[in-house]
């Protein structure tokens, strides 16, 4: 039997990636995403699959995208609330409150405007899964990344008291920590933490790498298959975790 699965900033990325491992089991999928060139490339690559421009922060699209979504199913058995920035970088004396709040807000409250939509549909059907996006940067301490890893810290503090919340009524929630992750996104991150610590793009890798017990980078796809476990009947009975998909982080600090 399909799943119906719901995955935010889900055009690209680990979203899309989580997105395609879904419409390999031949799952109804539905995505959201703030950025209509990756909308576009998603929906030339996926024709048919739902797939909608959407800022997970406005209260206002939200709603419209989720309302519209619970008319067209009526349920949803899987949402991965997966949208995130990386905010800025540099030390906390020299942060933009505006940029703080934009990475807080992404990262944090576009989770919980999900979360809000999901719990009440899921409870009114009795089952579902969600999760949520954290970080190594929600579990270690991250120089010159403070807004970012107050957001990641807080979206686990968001699923452990959810999955609280939810168990009861046979919703499981979870998060999962991704490491560095390989692609154009950690690429920018690479470059302004580069800049941000006046050390070069190579030595900001190597620290990555250096971290790491693997001594490796992540995928998306590693991501999307933990995922893909969570929502199998292996992972019917795991909730309330929180896990690492990283090679085991060490350390994040420089």
């Amino acid at each position: 039997m399909s799943r119906k699965v719901l995955i935010t900033a889900g055009a690209a990325g680990i979203g899309r990636a989580i997105a395609e491992r879904f419409l390999e089991d031949g799952d109804e999928v539905a995505v959201c995403d703030a950025d209509p060139a990756a909308i576009a490339a998603f929906t030339d690559a996926h024709p048919g699959v739902l797939a909608v421009v959407a800022d997970v922060t406005s209260e206002p699209e939200m709603d419209s995208f989720l309302s519209d979504l619970e008319r067209r199913w009526g349920g949803v058995d899987v949402v991965c609330a997966n949208a995130g920035t990386g905010g800025p970088a540099g030390a906390i004396e020299t942060l933009d409150y505006g940029e703080w709040q934009r990475c807080v807000a992404t990262n944090l409250h576009g989770a919980f405007l999900t979360c809000r939509w999901a719990a009440r549909v899921m409870k009114a059907q009795g089952h579902g899964l969600i999760t949520l996006t954290s970080s190594t940067a929600g579990l270690f301490g991250y120089p010159y990344r403070s807004p970012y890893a107050s957001a990641k810290w807080a979206i686990v503090g968001l699923t452990k008291t959810l999955a609280m919340e939810l168990g009861p009524h046979g919703i499981r929630v979870n998060a999962v920590c991704p490491g560095a992750v390989e692609g154009p996104r950690m690429d920018r991150v690479v470059a302004m933490e580069a800049a941000a610590r006046g050390e070069t793009e190579e030595a900001i890798r190597e620290s990555y790498v250096e971290g790491v017990s693997m001594k490796t980078w992540v995928t998306a796809r590693d991501v999307a298959n933990s995922i893909h476990y969570l929502a199998s009947d292996g992972g019917a009975r795991i909730s309330g975790q929180v896990l690492a998909i990283d090679g085991h982080t060490e350390t994040l600090a420089p």
